[in-house]
């Protein structure tokens, strides 16, 4: 069954990065933001409940979106009202936020390979772990030199109700867009988040320039290889 449809990731593949030195750049700036605005908390408090929001999107049951437990959580830490702490991190997310393009490394053979697959009638993704809001993912895909209109889908923490390694997150992708998985490829760099697809059937591109396997997983993907190399298996596809 030829390709019909590639699920890409953003962070560390179509946008390289290491997500740690991407994450520890931000976050402070973020906090930051948050001290500018009158809003007093220890910064170094700020960023573990941060990172606790995080774990409650990564632990999310399907029982609201990612939005909402992210700031179910923080509405009990922080020292105002949700609407204004949202409305402070939208601000920030929209503006400082693009200051951390520094610590990424941005590729032009992202927008070829996009572009490679949608010339060939394949319809392209944006299958981006949905923990940011719409303002920062749209920002990281100019960041990265994308076009976000080549992209059928780009999921963020307002629609989604899931995150990576979750396969439900992969499961509604494909049920919304009523997609078979013998007809589709995901594409990322990370072994545990975005390899979690095959258990519904789906082959996968393992990047393989900024590999992220924290957790030393056996590697088990259809194919792997550099950006370059990913290029040229597109390259090499059928015409859908």
């Amino acid at each position: 069954m030829q390709i019909q449809h590639i699920l890409f990731d953003l962070d560390g593949t179509l946008l390289p990065m290491n997500q740690e030195e991407f994450v520890t750049f931000y976050m402070p700036l973020l906090a930051k933001k948050y001290l500018s605005e009158g809003i007093q908390f220890d910064p170094k408090a700020f960023i573990a409940s941060i990172w606790k929001g995080y774990e409650a999107m990564v632990k999310n049951d399907g029982s609201c979106t990612n939005r909402e437990a992210f700031w179910k959580y923080m509405d009990e830490l922080l020292p105002t009202d949700q609407e204004n702490s949202e409305k402070i991190a939208l601000d920030f997310y929209g503006n400082e936020f693009n200051q951390a393009i520094a610590v990424t490394q941005p590729n032009s053979l992202s927008d070829k390979v996009v572009k490679k697959a949608k010339e060939k009638g394949i319809r392209t993704y944006l299958a981006t772990n949905p923990v940011f809001p719409k303002v920062a993912t749209m920002n990281r895909i100019k960041w990265a030199g994308l076009d976000a209109e080549d992209f059928e889908l780009i999921t963020t923490y307002e629609d989604n109700c899931y995150c990576k390694p979750n396969v439900d997150y992969y499961r509604t992708i494909l049920e919304q867009f009523h997609l078979r998985p013998e007809e589709c490829l995901m594409v990322g760099n990370d072994v545990e988040e975005d390899l979690a697809i095959r258990k519904l059937g789906v082959k996968t591109f393992l990047v393989t320039d900024t590999k992220e396997n924290k957790k030393d997983l056996p590697i088990e993907s259809d194919y792997q290889g550099s950006m370059e190399e990913l290029c040229a298996f597109v390259e090499s596809l059928e015409n859908a």
